[in-house]
């Protein structure tokens, strides 16, 4: 169980929340939920001890087993997967250690060394009284797509994606009590979230997690933590439970608000009118204090700003959108795709699924020329006008250049009053518009290259996991976007409330190397 006690933040004159009194319960897993820069973060890593409070104090029963997920995923290059497992119970991994030196190297003729041999496996029986450690990695890995001759890689030798596998495992493989979860599901695939999904909805302990991910959210959550208002408030049952009734709770506090907004007025409009009246001054005297007593400011607005993401093509595409023709691709000795082949008609919606490391990227990039395929051909429409979200937008934006500086680049002919449009519909006020590249956050350069997109105004999306530092508000939108979209689109998605919302046609690179290509909704692949 897990307490908060008068839990304030503050950075500077900015506050996050305040005076935040929570009781986390064993038995319920909270989704900790918010707009971006509201502070969800922030009040996880107070949870989890990281940052101190400006306020308040955090209390996790003493005797709780407490789980983290690591962020660093470079933080154990030089172990084997199968020792980073392990190292999620880090008593029981250290006294294995030690154990296995001693063993290999001790003097068995020392009564200390005997000694300590007894100690450790007393730990070793306290935290693994089964003996079956070793087993239960070896079968977490390989639910995550590890055979047993893969365990003993280090971990410098798998890509990032696995490398966020890897570390899920390890926080998961002790059975934590409490466990604290930032986003777990970013750089997973679609199998792994499946399969995180069905680990946490079996953890009998207590569970905050931080995620943009809708679904996931409906699906492991039984209570939702939202932070807003400058406080946290709690609602039972899932996201879209959720979703409703904070809706609903919103539309009274604006009521409200516009009731209390109109009284002030009317109040402030008598008062001016008839206070150098003598015969009304006892009027106005009792108006001023109804006025007084009008607390507007408790009515706090929302943090939560939904954005206007709209893609209008310049032109229609004519007959032909875009073909591939036995496009293959190898780096080294490992074949990506063999003679894949494609032809997308002017008003496909495309979601392009699979394991993480199976091409899906590198389809991207031979498409938009920035990768050369060794074999086969792409070939575009002549009345295609492509436009590019690439994986890696956060290290493409930076520099010293405006923010407004920076999209006013990608067309020159541009006024003023649309580029500011189109950076105000992804929420950047007038005044953010003049920070520079190089300081936006990873959330906010995403915002800048779907603004990007809507300047350009191409009829032919490519996007490779745009969702990746969107809100959940953000994504719905983009789902929305492209929906209503009058143009064709290939979009690499992990988020199935996205892929729900806009796809007609799905194409899955399998791990065998083989492609499945469907047309119809995901709904309808998933039932085939």
């Amino acid at each position: 169980m897990v307490t908060t006690i008068g839990i304030t933040q503050r950075y500077g004159s900015r506050i996050l929340f305040e005076n935040i009194n929570l009781t986390l319960d064993k038995g319920k897993r909270y989704g900790l939920i918010g707009a971006n820069g509201a502070g969800k973060t922030t009040f996880l890593k107070i949870l989890t001890g990281q940052i101190e409070p400006s306020a308040g104090n955090v209390i996790i029963d003493p005797n709780a087993r407490v789980g983290v997920l690591d962020q660093n995923q470079f933080a154990y290059e030089s172990f084997t997967l199968f020792d980073t497992v392990l190292m999620g119970n880090k008593r029981l991994y250290d006294a294995l250690k030690e154990k296995e030196k001693l063993y290999a190297q001790g003097d068995f003729d020392d009564e200390k060394v005997n000694n300590r041999l007894a100690e450790l496996e007393m730990i070793t029986a306290e935290e693994d009284p089964t003996y079956e450690a070793d087993t239960r990695v070896i079968k977490i890995l390989e639910e995550l797509g590890f055979p047993q001759e893969v365990q003993q890689k280090t971990m410098s030798q798998i890509t990032g994606a696995n490398k966020f596998k890897v570390l899920s495992a390890k926080v998961l493989f002790p059975n934590p009590d409490v466990l604290f979860l930032d986003e777990p599901t970013n750089n997973l695939d679609l199998p792994s979230i499946a399969w995180l999904e069905e680990r946490l909805i079996r953890h009998e302990g207590t569970l905050v997690v931080v995620s943009h991910d809708r679904h996931f959210l409906n699906a492991v959550c039984t209570n939702m933590l939202d932070v807003d208002y400058r406080t946290i408030r709690e609602f039972a049952g899932a996201y879209d439970d959720w979703y409703i009734a904070a809706n609903v709770l919103s539309k009274q506090a604006d009521l409200e608000r516009e009731k209390k907004l109109k009284e002030k007025a009317e109040l402030e409009k008598f008062i001016a009118r008839f206070s150098a009246n003598a015969s009304k001054a006892r009027q106005a005297t009792s108006r001023q204090k109804q006025l007084e007593k009008l607390d507007i400011q408790a009515i706090k607005p929302s943090s939560r700003r939904d954005p206007s993401i709209v893609f209008k093509p310049n032109r229609k595409i004519g007959n032909e959108a875009l073909s591939v023709e036995n496009l293959t691709k190898s780096y080294g000795t490992h074949k990506v795709f063999e003679g894949l082949n494609f032809t997308f008609e002017p008003n496909d919606k495309v979601a392009l699924i699979g394991a993480n490391g199976v091409g899906k990227t590198t389809f991207c990039k031979i498409v938009m020329g920035e990768l050369k395929a060794d074999k086969g051909s792409v070939k575009w429409g002549e009345t295609v006008q492509s436009g590019y979200f690439p994986q890696d937008t956060t290290d493409r934006i930076g520099g010293s250049a405006t923010l407004y500086e920076w999209l006013r680049a990608y067309d020159k002919k541009a006024d003023l009053g649309t580029i500011r449009n189109c950076l105000g519909r992804m929420l950047f006020s007038g005044e953010e518009q003049e920070k520079s590249a190089q300081s936006a956050s990873g959330g906010e350069k995403h915002r800048m290259m779907l603004s990007k997109l809507m300047l350009e105004g191409g009829n032919f999306l490519v996007l490779d996991e745009p969702t990746n530092h969107l809100d959940l508000e953000a994504i719905v939108a983009l789902g929305e976007a492209l929906y209503q979209f009058e143009g064709a689109a290939i979009c690499v998605a992990h988020d199935r409330e996205l892929i729900d919302a806009f796809a007609n046609r799905i194409i899955a690179f399998n791990q065998d190397g083989s492609v499945t290509d469907f047309k119809g909704s995901y709904e309808e692949f998933q039932t085939r």
